[in-house]
């Protein structure tokens, strides 16, 4: 109960503008900035994930900041600035690897325009791709449960299309066992995460083990056999070392060769983690966020786990 009430606490300061506009404004929170945002410009956040190639061996996949807007200026932004990080990876050799929630193009403002963008972005990132060796792709986010159903039709629809394209699960919600059969059978491309919203208990599981078993469950389904010989491509997102090896132990029983499938991280959580992940030759990805509106992004990585919050209160009040 605690954990619903503090996430749900959490996701309200990520959304209000007064709470965004104080904190990114305060020197007490800058801590934040450099410990899970690489920069504000798509620049700067390219140079970092030249940086966690050349010295780690960790690949990236870019998130220009800014999410759940209300105006269509803002959604513009925020596809001027996609569209910008592929143009400063087209000559590297980096991966394209762009990830869009869609709400932050504007599909709650004009959903035909957000559409357009989305199909756009795709596009410029299979353009700047080219014929380079690489993981190149527009991985969607999937946000609340209200942009499920969108998410999924959105990246189906792409995908037939020809766009290279990848698309976010969520172990929390009921439903997602039906979901992952169905890219599974498609031969798609998926990234699961355990969910940082909260659901109620008719669509969602509410408690941190029966989000991990479901987890585990669905690992187990992306590195069956079957996935393996639909040509599924497995991204297990997470910071938990025992679903790792869980991981591993599965795809080395059913055949998966490493690079087969990755594992995905987020910049500045358990970097020795990832760091140890691909000493042992496993292929990691971080997720590497910049942009200037970085507050929202920055709560919700303390409201994933209520005792990060101590680092927050720390900094406001000494």
């Amino acid at each position: 109960m605690f954990r619903r009430v503090w996430q749900s606490v959490m996701i309200f300061m990520a959304r209000s503008d007064a709470i965004t506009r104080f904190m990114q404004k305060s020197r007490a929170t800058s801590f934040l900035v450099s410990k899970y945002v690489a920069g504000n410009t798509p620049e700067q956040g390219v140079e970092k994930a030249q940086a966690l190639l050349t010295k780690e061996r960790l690949r990236s996949s870019l998130f220009y900041l800014g999410e759940y807007v209300d105006s269509a200026e803002l959604a513009q932004l925020n596809i001027d600035n996609k569209l910008a990080v592929a143009g400063v990876l087209e000559n590297g050799e980096l991966d394209l690897h762009i990830s869009v929630d869609p709400s932050q193009v504007g599909f709650a403002v004009d959903p035909a325009k957000a559409r357009e963008a989305v199909f756009g972005i795709a596009k410029r990132i299979k353009e700047a791709a080219g014929d380079r060796e690489g993981v190149h792709c527009l991985m969607l986010d999937m946000e609340d449960d209200s942009y499920v159903d969108l998410t999924i039709s959105l990246h189906n629809e792409l995908k037939e299309q020809g766009y290279p394209l990848a698309l976010t699960m969520q172990a929390y919600l009921k439903r997602t066992a039906d979901d992952m059969q169905k890219q599974i059978d498609a031969g798609g491309r998926v990234r699961l995460v355990k969910g940082a919203f909260v659901g109620s208990a008719d669509i969602a599981y509410t408690t941190q083990s029966d989000i991990k078993d479901n987890y585990r469950r669905l690992v187990a389904m992306m590195l069956s056999p079957e996935a393996k010989q639909r040509g599924f491509y497995p991204i297990i997102a997470t910071h938990d070392d025992k679903i790792h090896e869980f991981a591993i132990e599965i795809a080395k029983k059913n055949g998966w060769q490493q690079g087969e499938y990755e594992f995905e991280m987020l910049l500045g959580v358990r970097q020795d983690v990832a760091d140890a992940l691909a000493e042992r030759g496993e292929r990691v990805r971080l997720y590497v966020p910049f942009g200037q509106d970085w507050w929202p992004y920055a709560v919700r990585r303390i409201g994933e786990n209520p005792r990060n919050g101590v680092l927050l209160f720390r900094s406001l009040f000494s």
